[in-house]
């Protein structure tokens, strides 16, 4: 069953380590690997609501990807550091969700993106409404764009 959205806070936030396996040669993280930490931390944002990957596709024939994601770098994660990501739900579609994610460490911003994700039909991987239950409780969390009004 879905948690209530009121003892989710917003924006979600998820820490990570960063590990030997994320970096380059230098010990930075490579810069691909931001959108890993952001995928995590979508993911278990799904999953603090109640709506893990594998319930999604199991009891509603629903899964998501991401259509777009424009990333911006400000400073270098190292080897060890430990990444604090936080999501902000920004626009909420019939079949699409939108994201601002920021990586920080302690204060200070790392980088920052914002993916678009639709939603698609497990099967047949064709564009598809949320689930109702999913966009009810979605929709009570949708935050305004940094600067703007929420779409919804």
């Amino acid at each position: 069953m879905p948690a209530a959205s009121s003892t989710l806070p917003t924006p979600f936030e998820f820490s990570i380590r960063v590990y030997y396996e994320d970096t380059d040669a230098g010990g930075v993280v490579y810069h691909a690997n931001y959108l890993r930490f952001f995928e995590r931390a979508r993911t278990e944002w799904l999953r603090a609501l109640g709506f893990g990957q594998q319930a999604m596709i199991h009891d509603y024939d629903r899964l998501f990807v991401v259509r777009r994601a424009d990333t911006r770098f400000q400073a270098p994660a190292r080897l060890d550091d430990v990444l604090r990501i936080r999501s902000h739900l920004t626009r909420l579609g019939r079949a699409s969700l939108q994201f601002r994610q920021e990586c920080h460490r302690d204060d200070q911003p790392l980088a920052s993106a914002v993916i678009e994700v639709g939603c698609l039909e497990a099967q047949g991987f064709r564009p598809a409404a949320l689930p109702s239950p999913v966009a009810t409780i979605l929709a009570q969390l949708v935050e305004p764009p940094a600067g703007g009004r929420p779409t919804h």
